[in-house]
């Protein structure tokens, strides 16, 4: 199995939970402004089943998203000050390793022997609050722009940093 894998895939994915929630906020909006338009030709898709269908997926998967990141935020917490601050500094902040080696005067081997730790101590955090590998697999396994991000470092094997374009992302969530 990968090193760290969902650990990696979450705190990579932390960045874009309040944007994607957003827009489930406006894909909503849309959908009731548009479920008012009666005309025969869009009957189907503006009858009162299924706009409240959709409705209440799209409310449930931002109940997900909100929980995930809450989720995040806990797991952070637990993790140790140090651990933290290396881990949103590199996932969430998005800062290059360079520039953590730099900001926090440690050596590349130092580094690396303590990104991994805290990777690893995030990853049974969440796993101490029930969400391990198969947990978090059925959790999220409707979010593919989440999945795409598991993939791409499954992918990697982990070795090295994934980069999925933002406007991607985005347009990934939104399915």
């Amino acid at each position: 199995m990968i090193k760290n894998i969902w650990a990696k895939t979450i705190l990579k994915s932390y960045r874009y939970l309040e944007r994607i929630a957003d827009a489930i906020d406006r894909m909503i909006e849309s959908r009731g402004l548009f479920s008012m338009n009666q005309n025969s030709s869009n009957y189907y898709y503006t009858n009162i089943w299924s706009v409240s269908e959709k409705l209440i997926e799209l409310s449930e998967r931002k109940v997900k998203l909100i929980n995930l990141k809450l989720l995040t935020e806990q797991a952070l917490s637990k993790c140790g000050k140090e651990y933290a601050n290396l881990l949103i500094s590199k996932y969430i902040n998005n800062n290059t390793n360079e520039q953590i080696i730099e900001k926090y005067n440690l050596s590349t081997r130092t580094f690396f022997r303590k990104i991994e730790r805290a990777e690893q101590r995030f990853e049974n955090v969440l796993e101490l609050l029930g969400f391990n590998h198969e947990n978090l697999n059925k959790f999220l396994q409707n979010e593919r722009w989440i999945m795409v991000v598991k993939e791409r470092y499954e992918e990697t094997s982990g070795l090295k940093e994934i980069s999925v374009p933002e406007l991607r992302m985005e347009r990934l969530a939104v399915c």
